[in-house]
This record gives structure tokens, sequence and C-alpha cells, in this order.
């Protein structure tokens, strides 16, 4: 599957984004959806992800309360909801996907089998 994510954008502390992600190719119905971020000079972290039942979320400690992951299998999207944003989340952001993915599995970035492009969100203080 291919994966397209925007939203990104500058923002100051304190303030929202949505980032979506649009994929194409196959249907997501049957992916879990994982968005991670990676900032300069450190690894790609788990943000949040959804099994591709929907029944089962995680969210990294540091956005927990704060951001919120949602899929709208129709429209073939998944989004990230991002509020109370602080100059740490500072980052590129990447959806991915993982196709049958677990529960277990879905904290895990080499769970995923394809991944978008990326989009920056940078968070002013």
């Amino acid at each position: 599957v291919q994966l397209q994510a925007s939203g990104g954008g500058l923002v100051q502390a304190g303030g929202s984004l949505r980032l979506s992600c649009i994929a194409s190719g196959d249907l997501i119905r049957s992916y879990s959806m994982g968005w991670f971020r990676q900032a300069p000079g450190k690894e790609r972290d788990v943000v949040a992800a959804v099994t591709w039942t929907g029944r089962s979320t995680y969210y990294g400690d540091s956005v927990k309360g704060r951001f919120d992951i949602s899929r709208d299998d129709a429209k073939n999207t998944v989004y990230l909801q991002m509020n109370s944003l602080k100059p740490e989340d500072t980052a590129v952001y990447y959806c991915a996907a993982d196709k049958w993915g677990t529960a277990n599995a879905m904290a895990h970035s080499y769970e995923y089998e394809d991944w978008g492009q990326g989009t920056q969100v940078t968070v002013s203080s």
C-alpha cells in the first residue's frame, strides 16, 4: 500500500494540528496503522497506532492524553489529531502500515512494511 501523509506545519505551543494519511493501492481495512516521528539526531519513535480491527490503540507515553489516532476505512485514511502541542513534538511524522498487524506488534516500527514520505511538524515556543 502507498501512503501519503499531510497536514504538518508550523504551530505555536499549545496549538493543534491534524495529520492525515491517505492510502492507495490497497484497502487499509486489513492493515494496522501507525504514526511515528523522528526528530533530528534521534531515533524514530512510535507516536500512536491502531489495529486493523480498530479495537486496540497504542500511544507513546509523551503524547498520551494529547493525541488521538483514528481511522476511516471508507476513506482509506488515518488521522492523528494533535492537541496541546509542545516544542518537543517537533519532528517529521510518518504514517506506516502493517498488514494484519496485531496489538502486540503495533508499537514496533520494524513490524510495518509500508511507509509514507513524512510531514514536518514544527512547534514554536
